[in-house]
């Protein structure tokens, strides 16, 4: 297969028309030799920050000179971004290579389970030191779960979000969560809900919470946490939390990497759509917040504009899309909803202005070229903040970097 022919092929799989459990993705990287039972791995879970403090760790362990891996979901640039090593994506050759590798298992397998077990038995033939591994959906049934040789694992935020497969309470949600627990240092968000630690608490041997009260801050973007200075290249004030969170896990599962390599590899990181500044002037900010608890971490940034943001909106129909609107357009000058192209869960740009206007000034657009062009005219030079889901942000951020280039 070409890499066309090998992407449709992946994305035919789907995510839902399977059962959830570890039999099938067991299974197939048995046939594969068991690339997983080899890889150390830092395992992260959570509903808010697992990509920011994936993207952290792995700077930080690039830096300290470890050849790292990194896997996410989803991708935002490339799907190959979903694959790297040291900041690398995966050539589109060996995407091709290994999946038919996978596929010659003759195992079915969700679209999911399929590129985990690309990317382990990827990452276990370059022979990399540290693996900085992202769940894709809760933790306990995550296809990443088979890891072996945790190193750590790490619990960010947790909110109320994918309900219909983690649970209705913070608590089931979290108890998902926390399955990838097994038998390692434990290091949660240091803000994280009363309702979520205590189920934490109950799982991890080893818990590690970050200490907010010993951070200052020294200017804009810079902080000291326990006597060390550090730089946040990702901004946004929730990103502090994200920062600890990943200076704890360093510090407890590699304790010689020296502070400066880490100052450095959270200065350097570089993560899309995690209000990821397009452009200066004006202010064009894309961030790809879709949840309550991202909601609430977005209204606070957009809170500092003192009501003078035009806000471009896409969501899907399966989230709490009204609190979600609630929560952030009450701080917006108005709005423009535009229908994510592609994507059947989409609400469209009709609905989802019929609920924007609640909250403000909503219009419509009938695509993002459209969009981009009215947020621009209405704006009047003030700042635009894009965002409602982590599929618009990954569909029109092309667009948004050519048109404010």
């Amino acid at each position: 297969m070409n890499y066309t022919d090998t992407l449709n092929y992946i994305h035919s799989l789907g995510n839902f028309g399977l059962p959830a459990g570890l039999d099938r993705i067991t299974a197939v990287l048995a046939d594969l030799g068991n690339p997983q039972k080899d890889l150390k791995a830092i395992h992260i879970a959570g509903t808010n920050g697992k990509g920011s403090v994936s993207a952290m760790l792995a700077s930080v362990f690039k830096e300290a000179g470890y050849k790292t891996g990194l896997f996410i979901s989803p991708f935002i640039i490339n799907f190959r971004e979903r694959i790297q090593i040291n900041g690398e994506y995966i050539s589109e050759e060996e995407l091709c290579l290994f999946a038919e590798r996978v596929k010659n298992t003759d195992i079915t397998l969700s679209e999911f389970e399929f590129i985990t077990a690309v990317a382990f038995l990827y990452f276990k033939e370059k022979n990399i030191d540290i693996l900085i591994c992202e769940t894709g959906l809760g933790g306990r049934l995550d296809a990443t779960n088979v890891l072996d040789k945790k190193q750590a694992a790490v619990i960010t935020k947790i909110g109320l979000d994918h309900t219909a497969v983690l649970g209705n309470t913070i608590e089931e949600i979290t108890n998902e969560k926390c399955g990838i627990i097994k038998n390692c240092p434990v290091i949660t968000n240091p803000c994280q809900h009363s309702a979520a630690l205590g189920v934490i608490k109950n799982h991890a041997n080893k818990l590690i919470i970050p200490d907010m009260n010993s951070i200052q801050k020294k200017d804009q973007d810079t902080y000291i946490y326990k006597g060390e200075k550090f730089t946040l290249s990702l901004k946004g004030d929730f990103q502090i939390e994200n920062a600890v969170t990943v200076i704890e896990t360093v510090r407890k599962t590699y304790p010689d990497i020296p502070y400066s390599v880490i100052h450095k590899g959270i200065a350097n990181t570089f993560f899309p759509a995690r209000m990821e500044v397009i452009c200066k002037n004006p202010l064009v900010v894309l961030d790809g917040a879709h949840n309550p608890d991202g909601a609430v971490a977005l209204a606070k940034e957009l809170e500092k504009h003192s009501g003078k943001v035009t806000a471009v909106i896409g969501m899907m129909r399966d989230k709490d899309y009204e609190d979600f609107l609630k929560t952030t357009l009450c701080h917006c000058k108005n709005a423009v909803a535009v229908e994510v192209k592609g994507m059947p869960r989409s609400l469209s740009a009709e609905e989802l202005s019929r609920s924007a206007n609640l909250y403000c000034p909503c219009f419509e657009a009938e695509n993002y070229e459209i969009a981009i062009e009215t947020a621009r005219f209405n704006s009047e030079g003030g700042p635009i903040f894009v965002f409602g889901s982590l599929y618009l942000a990954s569909a029109i951020r092309e667009e948004l970097k050519e048109y404010f280039k």
